[in-house]
């Protein structure tokens, strides 16, 4: 079962954060009812859960660090993690579907 939590102690800027095991922390509780906020960090509890958690964040960094030298766009937006939530985070249905490690595909595909 997924915790999912309401908690100000988000730094500003951001809304949501998963962190595996632990649960999902929203900053304001008007987003528990936000579906689509939900789905995506439950696209990022899958992918933190396939990678064991630590993993998961050890690519993030290293990810974001290549993408902030090699895109013009924003590093975050193009992380692989963030690009299937992104893209999938409207179809409330994708996670019984999504195959595994399905974030993979975008490491290395242009946006």
């Amino acid at each position: 079962m997924i915790n999912i939590h309401v908690s100000k102690n988000i730094s500003k800027g951001y809304v949501a954060i998963t962190l595996w095991t632990f649960g999902i922390y929203i900053r304001d509780i008007k987003d528990l009812s936000n579906k689509r906020r939900i789905n995506h960090e439950l696209i990022h509890w899958e992918q933190q859960k396939e990678l064991l958690g630590l993993f998961f964040y050890l690519l993030y960094i290293i990810e974001w660090i290549i993408k902030l030298f090699t895109t013009t766009d924003s590093a975050y937006r193009n992380l692989s993690s963030e690009r299937e939530a992104y893209t999938f985070d409207d179809d409330l249905e994708y996670l019984e579907k999504r195959k595994r490690y399905a974030w993979l595909k975008y490491i290395f595909k242009k946006p």
